[in-house]
């Protein structure tokens, strides 16, 4: 029995089908007829090695030109069957299939970028997890909707207007892009670990990385705290926190309260979330004393409405305690030192899962953030073990093109560069 390797659900038109000219005044769109469809050229064999490679593979389908009155949903359903047919012509089996019938404005909860027939397909694949599954397609609308399941997203092909719009408005980026389904069939086949749909914040308080960071398409929000500060030399804590909220624009950013008393860090709480809606307040998960603030983080979060991220965590006790204490508040971070954890010779990852499952089961509106990480490979474990977000340093962020890089290059890399750099010394033996 083959391994299981991931679940990869297809968007259909412009993925597995060509799309078609229905007349001059309309754009492309969906093909009406069975006798209409045509396959993408290397679809079918693609999809048979996948497969085989111990892929679950299913197909999740906008399809509402019935409900517009452009045809019946009866030749609808036939031209799906029609397009299923064709991409198994090489053996490969889709597993599931799923088509939404309804217009946007029907509301319904299956049609994309809203998660039903996600949902669906995960929910009929139990073997694997929103860790290991992916949503792949043309649109951003795709990409929202594997986004919002926690699923790794692959955008295809050119792209369409109005979709860079929707990804900067959600604060979603794809997690791959590619020019067609071959492509990032090849990359899943390959085994290139993915960078899936795990938020990646900036951490740092030094303004020009900040702002060369900001740039970054992957940078969905940003952390700082009183260390990092001062060895950047800030002096002037909320000129600084002005300027980093002028470079960030709307996306998230965590300032830290620096006071030890929790009435002076209510005050200072509420002094830095009154600089704009998208700051989310640092509050330690104890004083200096080792005293908890769980009632500071009730009050502020849940009493004032306050968006909170409870810092320097490092046991499970410790996010059972601030996940009960949000329960009912703001959104909210909590932000386990994993990298912390890892240095006293314990493995985070489980540490992180159990944290995710209190997490959920909490009832609070609370993402985990991995904290402290030392190595890109903190990325795959971040999103393997279940948290929403971790944070990337300005030196890691460096490291990031080498995510995924064929081994066998970087090998011979190696090679030249310490040849290199022996002859540059002009050595002799």
């Amino acid at each position: 029995m083959k391994p299981f390797a991931g679940l990869v659900v297809l968007d259909r038109d412009g993925v597995l089908n060509h799309t078609v000219f229905h007349n001059d005044a309309e754009p492309r769109d969906s093909p009406l007829t069975p006798e209409a469809v045509r396959i993408v050229e290397g679809v079918p064999a693609l999809l048979a090695r996948l497969e085989n490679a111990g892929f679950v593979l299913a197909v999740a389908s906008n399809q509402p030109s019935a409900a517009k009155g452009k045809t019946t949903q009866e030749a609808l359903e036939r031209t799906h069957e029609r397009v299923l047919e064709l991409v198994r012509a090489e053996g490969a089996r889709v597993a599931h299939s799923y088509v939404c019938y309804h217009r946007a404005e029907d509301g319904c909860a299956c049609r994309k970028p809203r998660t039903g027939m996600l949902e669906a397909a995960l929910e009929a694949t139990p073997e694997s997890t929103r860790a290991t599954s992916w949503m792949v397609g043309d649109r951003a609308t795709d990409i929202l909707a594997g986004a919002a399941l926690g699923f790794s997203t692959a955008y295809l092909g050119p792209g369409y207007p109005g979709d860079e719009e929707l990804f900067r408005k959600h604060g979603v980026r794809p997690s791959f892009v590619a020019g067609d389904l071959r492509e990032f069939g090849e990359f899943l086949l390959r085994g290139t670990p993915a960078m899936g749909a795990i938020k990646l914040f900036s951490d740092g308080a030094d303004l020009a990385s900040l702002l060369e960071i900001a740039r970054h398409p992957r940078i969905s929000g940003f952390t700082t705290n009183p260390t990092l500060m001062r060895q950047a030399g800030v002096s002037d804590y909320l000129a600084f926190a002005g300027a980093a909220l002028e470079a960030v624009g709307e996306r998230p950013i965590s300032f830290e309260v620096f006071a030890d008393d929790f009435s002076e860090m209510a005050r200072q709480a509420k002094r830095l979330a009154a600089l704009g809606t998208n700051v989310f307040v640092k509050i330690p998960i104890t004083n200096t004393r080792g005293e908890s603030s769980e009632a500071l983080v009730r009050e502020l979060s849940v009493e004032n409405g306050v968006r909170i991220n409870v810092t320097a965590v490092c046991t499970v006790d410790q996010v059972r305690a601030v996940t009960r204490a949000l329960a009912g508040g703001a959104p909210a971070v909590v932000s386990v030192f994993a990298g912390r954890i890892a240095d006293t010779g314990r493995d985070p990852i489980p540490v992180m899962k159990e944290a995710r499952a209190v997490a959920d089961a909490s009832g609070a509106a609370v993402e985990l953030l991995w904290a402290s990480p030392r190595e890109v490979l903190n990325v795959v474990q971040a999103e393997l073990a279940g948290a929403h977000i971790i944070t990337v340093p300005h030196d890691m962020l460096k490291k990031l093109d080498l995510f995924g890089k064929d081994l066998a290059e970087y090998s011979l890399e190696t090679v030249r560069m310490f040849h290199r750099d022996a002859q540059s010394a002009g050595y002799t033996l």
